[in-house]
């Protein structure tokens, strides 16, 4: 067998369709396109979201302005308030707020607030403290450690 020789077989293939060739041929006349207008035309049609001079619905959406910090830290918060329930010279770590159910997960860093009072002494270890609560901790007789 030669090259030459090759054929697709049998219904593989199909001719294509001859527009606008005649009314007889099927395509003739309009040739597919429908009535007149401009995407009956030849060359480009019109772009999209056009609505035919009418203001497009995207005109009419509000803009999105900024953008977003794919690179920001997003920390898990717990407030000095919530610390009470410890007994006193407990160690509070990640771990132990999570078993508490304070926490979602370990993946995300901790960090104290000072939102409330705390009264007992307690040895706190997260990875963030704001200035308050720092000072009510060690007021209180604990320590704030960072990890």
């Amino acid at each position: 067998m030669m090259e030459h020789d090759l054929r697709a077989p049998a219904g593989a293939t199909k001719r294509r369709k001859r527009k606008g060739r005649g009314d007889s041929s099927g395509q003739g006349s309009t040739a597919g396109r429908g009535n007149k207008g401009q995407k009956s035309r030849s060359g480009k049609g019109v772009r999209p979201g056009f609505e035919g001079g009418q203001l497009p619905q995207i005109k009419g959406l509000p803009t999105k302005r900024g953008f977003t910090n794919i690179f920001k830290k997003q920390y898990q918060l717990v407030k000095i308030g919530e610390l009470n329930i410890f007994p006193p010279d407990t160690e509070v770590s990640p771990e132990m707020l999570l078993e508490m159910g304070m926490l979602d997960n370990l993946k995300d860093p901790v960090k104290v607030l000072g939102n409330g009072d705390i009264e007992v002494p307690l040895k706190i270890r997260a990875h963030k403290f704001t200035r308050s609560s720092r000072d009510k901790i060690e007021t209180a007789g604990g320590s704030a450690e960072a990890i």
